[in-house]
């Protein structure tokens, strides 16, 4: 097991005896001592350290959907684990006790990345995620763990907000399989005032993993009362997708609940989602998909030519599969864009807690 110090990577030196992280577009300038903003990259000495590297918030075995993952390997299961700490500052986090977290001594579960590999393989899953944090600053784990995974023919997941440098970016997608990114809202006053980030370099990201990768994306979307729900909005962006990402992409628009520093902010009524559904469908998108409601109809994967009910879907158990074993329409016979195999049953709604030793 490596120490917990871990060299980090992306960073140089400036004039004034700094060091700036190139991990992210925050480019974090720090005298020694200091930590990032995400707060698990450290100034030690004359370097930069990961502080979280093999150190995880907890394992957990969950359906592939719950990524969300539509079109990735349905009805599999992924073996789920994030650390602590964050790059972005959303004020509705929703897994805030995770990635605010300030106490290391909270990430209990140690494992290095060989011993997660093995666990993947042993308890049948299909893939490891990179999940309930940003994987982007523990990169350097993520991208070990992505190693030993690929060794044992397991696939391996990035669940995101997308920002990230341009190097890093590089050399951490050219070792995922499958990303969903977090795209928060379509504008730049959102992302400045309710994430402390901006929207560029999330679109940066979301172009390059189309254009210049074989990541298979989709994308997630969390709609929230009078902040980003405005139907103007949810057409610029799927226009956005549809004009430069392509109609295949799958958009998932999930629900917001009260949570971290926006409690006062109502939930979001199942019927933004549909409407928003709506848009994104009649602006030429041909797998939309709404969460964290109950909607069948919203969560059912439809051949975008016969209209056919392809996986139908309750929540994140399957009812009814009618994919081809290559991803075609069972009707009509056309493809299906996503990753797909062999169907014979499916992993279901279960979320399984797992210990994986040193």
């Amino acid at each position: 097991m490596k120490d917990a110090h871990y060299p980090g990577r992306y960073w140089h030196f400036l004039g004034d005896g700094r060091i700036e992280c190139d991990l992210c577009p925050r480019n974090c300038r720090l005298h020694a001592g200091q930590r990032g903003a995400c707060f698990v990259r450290l100034r030690v000495g004359d370097q930069m350290v990961l502080t979280a590297y093999g150190r995880s918030s907890g394992f957990c075995i969950d359906p592939i959907e719950k990524k969300p993952l539509n079109h990735f390997y349905p009805g599999s299961s992924v073996l789920s684990f994030g650390t602590a700490g964050c790059n972005l500052a959303c004020k509705f986090c929703q897994n805030w006790d995770i990635s605010k977290s300030r106490e290391m001594e909270t990430l209990a579960a140690k494992a290095a990345p060989d011993a997660i590999a093995k666990a993947a393989a042993a308890n049948g899953c299909k893939s490891v995620a990179f999940t309930y944090n940003d994987p982007v600053i523990f990169a350097e784990y993520a991208m070990d763990v992505a190693d030993a995974c690929h060794e044992r023919g397991i696939k391996t997941v990035a669940v995101t907000a997308g920002y990230m440098g341009a190097e890093a970016r590089r050399d951490f997608y050219a070792k995922m399989d499958a990303a969903n990114v977090d795209l928060k809202a379509f504008t730049d006053d959102f992302y400045a005032t309710l994430t402390g980030a901006h929207l560029q370099p999330v679109l940066e990201t979301l172009q390059y993993l189309k254009h210049e990768t074989d990541v298979w994306l989709e994308i997630t979307t969390l709609l929230i009362p009078g902040k980003n729900d405005s139907s103007d909005e949810i057409r610029a962006e799927t226009q956005w997708i549809a004009n430069e990402l392509g109609r295949d992409v799958p958009l998932h628009f999930t629900a917001f609940h009260p949570d971290y520093k926006m409690s006062d902010v109502p939930p979001t009524p199942p019927s933004t989602l549909a409407r928003a559904r709506a848009i994104a469908i009649s602006e030429g998108l041909r797998y939309v998909y709404t969460g964290n409601v109950h909607d069948t109809d919203g969560a059912t994967t439809y051949c975008p030519v016969c209209r056919a009910p392809l996986i139908v879907r309750d929540w994140h158990d399957i009812e009814h599969y009618h994919l081809t074993q290559g991803g075609r329409c069972s009707e009509c016979s056309t493809p299906i864009a996503g990753r797909f195999g062999r169907f014979d049953r499916q992993f279901g709604r279960r979320r399984i807690p797992i210990r994986i030793g040193r």
